[in-house]
């Protein structure tokens, strides 16, 4: 794809914002932020501001968890789109990709246009472009070709989909981008859903990394039933049965409080068990106990720190609601 010619960008750019169509449309209200308050010219002409090897690397760093959990999608992703001519980016929360699967034949294009580690992708640095609007706007977006602010991005195609961590917070974006002219609409709806999936998939992996001794369950109403399928819903559930950490499809699904580690939930409350009482606690422990030494009583009362004999006679009493 050619980058379009400068000055008609801008005539186009300026016609939209002078007729008042930053109120209709998300890519008009980005050029009005890129223009009104960024200060950016639609043809201007810059190298992509990068990062320093150090600044990268420190990056990387703060963002090691994130990196990591999407290490997995990352690659699945570029094995789905990579032959068609896109790169795969992982970014944080400033715009900078930090992470990148791409065919070497390609590297060098990429290169170029700046779809690379360590290049700021924010909407203060290249106006409207998939990294940065998705950061601001905090939803999936996908910016073709004229979308862009600078006229120098116009050759590109972005799909772009925010992350979120364990807190439910912002914390990156992936990204699909290509230079395919041929990049139809409906392929673009392809790599948008492939992309969605893959951002799913690394939120529930961000969020297993964070609570590694705790177990990952699915809500209720995040299988599918009924049509509403909330595929990146999971809740991070420790020892106690209190649910310490969850996606933010799942905080939103289940209404949670911003602050789990502070506020914890009891597990039961979400599935719909209502209150246990005291006996009723102690008989899911001694049934956990007996399942885990696989019905033999001495060993689950050892494991207990009970005798037997104990175990023996609260297994036999009735229960008291």
């Amino acid at each position: 794809m050619q980058n379009v010619d400068p000055r008609s960008h801008s005539r186009l750019i300026e016609a939209a914002l002078e007729s008042g169509a930053a109120a209709r449309s998300a890519v008009a209200a980005s050029w009005s932020r890129s223009a009104r308050m960024h200060g950016l010219d639609p043809a201007q002409r810059a190298r992509p501001q990068r990062m320093t090897g150090t600044e990268l690397r420190r990056a990387v760093e703060r963002m090691e968890p994130l990196v990591r959990a999407a290490g997995p999608s990352l690659d699945r992703l570029f094995q789905a789109v990579g032959g068609v001519g896109c790169c795969v980016l992982l970014a944080d929360r400033e715009g900078v990709p930090l992470d990148r699967r791409g065919a070497p034949a390609d590297d060098t294009a990429f290169e170029d246009w700046g779809l690379w580690p360590g290049v700021r992708w924010s909407e203060a640095d290249q106006g409207t472009n998939g990294i940065g609007t998705a950061l601001v706007e905090g939803r999936a977006v996908t910016i073709h070709g004229e979308d862009h602010f600078l006229s120098e991005n116009t050759a590109l195609t972005c799909i772009s989909t925010p992350l979120y961590d364990h807190d439910g917070q912002l914390c990156g974006v992936l990204d699909v981008s290509s230079g395919r002219a041929d990049l139809t609409a409906g392929f673009q709806r392809l790599i948008a859903h492939a992309v969605a999936e893959a951002a799913q998939r690394i939120e529930v992996e961000a969020l297993r990394l964070a609570f590694p001794r705790a177990r990952i369950v699915l809500p209720p109403g995040a299988d599918g039933a009924g049509g509403g399928a909330q595929p990146a819903a999971a809740l991070a559930v420790d020892g106690d049965d209190l649910v310490v950490g969850a996606t933010r499809a799942a905080r939103a699904l289940l209404r949670l409080p911003p602050d789990l580690g502070a506020t914890p939930v009891p597990t039961a409350d979400l599935f719909g068990q209502g209150d246990e009482t005291l006996a009723e606690a102690e008989t899911a422990v001694l049934r956990r106990a007996l399942a885990r030494a696989g019905g033999n009583v001495s060993a689950a009362a050892r494991q207990l720190g009970i005798s037997r004999a104990t175990l023996h006679r609260k297994i036999a009493a009735p229960r008291r609601g």
